[in-house]
């Protein structure tokens, strides 16, 4: 299986900090977010890892390597100063991702979750992991029936989506039919969301997913890396 980590964020919320540092590099525990997911990536044998990039992407490479010091191989897919978004960096990572499933993780979230202990093979197009609601996010994201299927509605309570999840390339499928002409569709290469085909998928009950009641932070402000980085310290 590979893994694309999503690094092309300009980490606006954590300015000052990402003015010269893109927000994976920021430092936790002695070791940049990013590493903390190579080396899961790595323990969970996955061998090739995408990292898209845009705000100060040159940092990474030099920062990272070819990735072989954790037994990857990185590749790096550099999409211009304007960030495609979650949906068109996954959709202009494609050639390089397969047509296979593929794990997913958001570059500025740090987790224990075991990346070897999610599915392979999701049985639907997406499988995803959820937490408790943070305090920042109170409402949460989707539900998680008893079934084990993801619903974007119903009466149960709401969960978080961690940013981690395994993804088939059928996610992508018929895009513009779903996104419509929302700013940024008719870009070269197309910058678009991800969260309205989630939510697509989930009206057709081809989105799974898992409670992780272990550790989890969305990295989003200079005072969570701060609090993050005294508990790994």
């Amino acid at each position: 299986m590979k893994a694309m980590i999503f690094s092309a964020g300009k980490g606006e919320r954590m300015r000052p900090l990402t003015l010269h540092t893109p927000k994976p590099l920021l430092v936790a525990g002695g070791k940049p977010l990013i590493v903390w997911h190579l080396e899961r990536l790595a323990a969970a044998r996955i061998d090739e890892v995408v990292i898209n990039t845009s705000w100060l992407g040159d940092q990474f490479k030099p920062a990272l390597g070819d990735g072989s010091r954790w037994g990857l191989t990185l590749h790096y897919i550099d999409e211009g100063p304007v960030p495609l978004e979650t949906g068109g960096g996954i959709l202009n990572a494609l050639p390089v991702l397969g047509d296979q499933p593929f794990l997913v993780v958001n570059g500025d979230v740090w987790t224990d979750v075991d990346f070897a202990a999610l599915p392979k093979q999701p049985h639907g197009d997406a499988h995803l992991v959820l937490v408790d609601n943070p305090v920042q996010h109170p409402r949460g994201d989707f539900i998680l029936q008893a079934d084990g299927q993801v619903a974007n509605d119903g009466d149960d309570a709401r969960l978080t989506y961690a940013g981690v999840g395994i993804y088939r390339p059928a996610i992508i499928e018929g895009w513009r039919e779903v996104i419509g002409d929302t700013e940024g569709a008719a870009a070269q290469p197309p910058q678009f969301g991800l969260a309205p085909l989630m939510r697509h998928a989930m009206g057709r009950g081809r989105v799974s997913g898992q409670h992780h009641r272990g550790k989890w932070t969305d990295v989003g402000t200079p005072e969570r890396l701060a609090a993050l980085d005294a508990e790994l310290t």
